[in-house]
């Protein structure tokens, strides 16, 4: 079985896990595993309070994997206040219900690891579609999160040498919006590390998202 943690396409394979990730307006609680949250380019202070009263609902369906992806972007117009502002339910919701998190982090990684610790967070977080350098990874790995690769990964030869810096019990594919396959992240991942890893993110899926 292949393991895809965030993805925006059902693709119905029966040889996949895929993590279908979906926003407060547009949740389908009849998919096999679906993720959901709001995510920071679409934020909405207006209607934030119902956002969280969908969330909360969605989260108790035990096809629901993860809150997310949520998370904080410094290259977007809205101010890290307001996004925090947004963010900090979701993480307080997924804690509640011992749900991980899928995060979208965009120049704010030391605000997410500082968050972390003041909430005291002990749910699995998990950063999607990793592709920062070796030192931003270990700053990760240091405090607990799970990286998850994906389009970079077939992009960057750079991140292929990030990729061998992570302990295997902390990471996961995925393949976001791109049109390539799971199989092909799964096969690039594989031929960097020379090593299968389908019993590695199985055995990291069933820790981390199956309890």
């Amino acid at each position: 079985m292949h393991y895809n943690i965030h993805t925006h396409h059902f693709s119905n394979n029966s040889e996949i896990v895929e993590f279908v990730n979906q926003y407060p307006n547009e949740v389908n609680i009849e998919l096999p595993n679906f993720t959901v949250g709001i995510h920071p380019w679409h934020l909405n202070e207006t209607t934030f309070l119902e956002d969280l009263i969908v969330i909360e609902h969605a989260i108790q369906q035990p096809n629901c994997k993860a809150v997310g992806e949520c998370g904080l972007d410094k290259r977007i117009e809205t101010s890290i206040e307001i996004q925090k502002k947004i963010l900090i339910p979701q993480l307080l919701l997924a804690e509640k219900y011992k749900k991980p998190v899928i995060l979208h982090c965009v120049a704010a990684y030391q605000e997410i690891i500082e968050i972390k610790k003041e909430l005291k967070l002990t749910i699995p977080m998990v950063i999607h579609g990793f592709s920062k350098n070796s030192q931003v990874a270990e700053s990760l790995i240091k405090n607990g999160f799970y990286l998850s690769f994906g389009k970079y990964l077939l992009l960057n030869l750079e991140l292929e040498n990030v990729l061998k810096t992570i302990p295997l019990n902390q990471l996961f594919l995925e393949t976001d919006m791109i049109d390539q396959t799971i199989f092909e992240v799964y096969s690039k991942a594989e031929s960097v590390l020379n090593i299968d890893l389908k019993p590695i993110i199985e055995e990291n899926y069933n820790r981390v998202f199956n309890q």
